[in-house]
């Protein structure tokens, strides 16, 4: 006879206590000081490019402003020779009072060459701005500047007779 099968029965699982969920409080306090840092570490990367920027403008106009000051100077100079040269060439006449001013618009070739010369402004004496055109023609050619590039073809010559 066959033996009869022992059919066990299964016994009902048993439920495993669950685990208890990782306090999910802790990650998102880690995210949000991982998110914090890294916005910290962008403002201060933003702030140095900020920073080297701001001096980057301050370099340009301290740089500009040399520029200018050199160029300044140096038209100056280039003045100071042509009216030192039309100084030396003038011959003054009696009885100026005061000490007014003529102005003169002089053009030139790049050689210093002297092209025209006109009186823009009248010194209120003839005989003065007679005596000065005489001197800038006198003074031909004119000195060049130092730096070609400040070379001037048109000039406005200012000149007073009792000035240094």
């Amino acid at each position: 006879e066959p033996k009869p099968v022992e059919v066990k029965k299964e016994e009902p699982k048993k439920e495993e206590p669950k685990k208890p969920e990782p306090d999910r409080r802790e990650d998102l306090a880690e995210a949000l000081a991982r998110d914090l840092k890294q916005v910290q570490q962008q403002k201060a990367v933003h702030d140095q490019r900020a920073r080297a920027d701001a001096e980057l403008r301050q370099l340009g106009q301290a740089q500009a402003e040399l520029a200018a000051s050199a160029l300044q100077r140096g038209l100056a100079s280039y003045m100071d020779k042509i009216r030192g040269k039309i100084k030396g060439n003038i011959v003054l006449p009696p009885g100026i009072k005061g000490n007014p001013e003529g102005i003169f618009d002089v053009t030139q070739l790049p050689t210093g060459e002297i092209i025209n010369v006109k009186i823009s402004k009248s010194s209120g004496n003839r005989a003065l701005d007679e005596a000065i055109e005489r001197a800038i023609r006198k003074s031909d050619p004119l000195p060049l500047p130092d730096q070609p590039g400040l070379f001037k073809r048109e000039l406005k010559l200012k000149y007073r007779p009792f000035d240094e």
